[in-house]
């Protein structure tokens, strides 16, 4: 929950007065406005009764003046007062213009204001139906950001933000909403691919930068729609690189993430991360917080990752990744066994490594475990746990020949594996 505090400066409102004392002048005043200004008032003499014990002699005839005369003279009189009084007193009322905007400053509001069209507001709805009327109702359970990707009308943004819609809408820089359909998703790095029918002078697609070359210091901004704050911009370093987060669909590790401290919240999720260039760099993911907003601490998938998973999407609707057909036990468990490797739970018959010869975890007839083959290198590649296997997987192609080499009983033994694709994903 997001708190807003509202800060307004009261200026007390001072008012005169004329207290009724025995002198027939007041002191004048001096009201301090800054340290180097000072407003003077006119001194104003009052004409008060006489005092009643002494005589009376008058010496003109008595003279009645209106009160709207004598306010009229009095607001003359302290007109001529200020006009005469200091220029430096007269620069008090006077608005001065705003102060120009820095070099930097000048080129982030550049940034902002070429790359904001770029960048939708992406609306997950889920079908429902009320528990008393029985009506099929259509209700949003999610938001989250996402940009444009070409001209053909093709928005990129996260899996997870999509994940589990029945409808999705997308609103354009213009507040224009516009029905998207999903063309493909990669839900092992998080990255998905729709399209909206929409004229092309209302799309301009994101510069793609590259982030091979990224540095740790520089500087990077975030677009999004953080709490259905529509196109908000925070801006930050990169703090770290080649972080490694798991996909929130498949657990899966996404290697080489940029960590920055740019302030991501929820609905930041498929958004833009930016160089001082203005060129896309990465997707604005996942952060690491225990109460869910901000902590300085945000991930995003490297650019380089998404435009190849980006093209496979938009030419095939679907990612040909290569799979070594294993179930393996998770990292712990390995640990607790003494042993540095990954151990193969289950090898179906039907898949690379089974049809391969790669043993599987079972139980014998007296119900004692027999474990699997432990995979400790792959192509004299060392592998010492599931992250490690995967990242040699995301290096490989369909067809590839690997040298697996396992642990099995007491002894070690090389086995090749021929990758095969992944099955489709529904």
């Amino acid at each position: 929950m997001a708190t807003f505090s509202l800060i307004s400066t009261l200026f007390p409102s001072s008012s005169s007065s004329f207290s009724r004392s025995s002198s027939y002048t007041t002191k004048p005043t001096t009201i301090h406005l800054s340290k180097s200004l000072h407003l003077y008032t006119p001194t104003l003499f009052l004409l008060r009764p006489p005092n009643p014990t002494l005589p009376i002699i008058p010496l003109f005839p008595k003279l009645t003046i209106p009160k709207s005369l004598l306010l009229l003279c009095t607001s003359l009189a302290l007109s001529f007062t200020l006009l005469l009084s200091d220029a430096d007193s007269a620069a008090a009322f006077v608005v001065t213009s705003p102060r120009k905007l820095q070099s930097d400053e000048l080129a982030t509001v550049r940034l902002f204001q070429e790359n904001t069209p770029s960048v939708v507001y992406i609306t997950n709805l889920a079908v429902k139906q009320d528990a008393f009327t029985l009506d099929v109702l259509e209700v949003p359970q999610g938001s989250g950001s996402g940009f444009v990707w070409d001209k053909e009308g093709h928005i990129v943004t996260n899996y997870h933000v999509i994940r589990g819609a029945s409808d999705l809408k997308v609103t354009l820089a213009d507040q224009s909403t516009l029905d998207a359909i999903v063309v493909g998703f990669d839900q092992d790095k998080d990255v998905a691919v729709l399209r909206v029918d929409a004229p092309k002078d209302k799309l301009r697609p994101i510069p793609i930068g590259v982030s091979a070359d990224l540095l740790v210091g520089q500087k990077v901004y975030a677009i999004g729609n953080p709490f259905g704050l529509d196109h908000t911009l925070t801006t930050g370093v990169i703090s770290g690189l080649r972080r490694e987060i798991s996909s929130a669909a498949t657990g899966r590790p996404i290697q080489d993430v940029i960590q920055t401290d740019a302030a991501i919240n929820p609905g930041n999720s498929g958004g833009p991360l930016l160089d001082s260039s203005g060129n896309l760099i990465g997707i604005n993911t996942a952060i690491y917080s225990p109460s869910g907003a901000s902590s300085g601490v945000g991930f995003s998938i490297p650019v380089d990752t998404v435009s190849g998973i980006v093209d496979q999407l938009v030419k095939f609707g679907k990612v040909t990744r290569p799979i070594l057909g294993i179930k393996f036990a998770p990292d712990q468990s390995v640990e607790q066994l003494g042993v540095s490797g990954v151990l193969v739970l289950d090898a179906p018959a039907n898949g690379p490594a089974g049809k391969a010869g790669l043993q599987s975890t079972k139980r014998d007839s007296y119900g004692r475990l027999i474990l699997g083959d432990i995979i400790t290198s792959v192509n004299d590649k060392k592998v010492t746990n599931g992250s490690d296997l995967y990242r040699i997987l995301d290096q490989c192609k369909v067809g590839d020949k690997l040298i697996v080499e396992v642990l099995r009983g007491d002894h070690k033994e090389k086995i090749p594996v021929i990758l095969e694709p992944k099955p489709d994903e529904s």
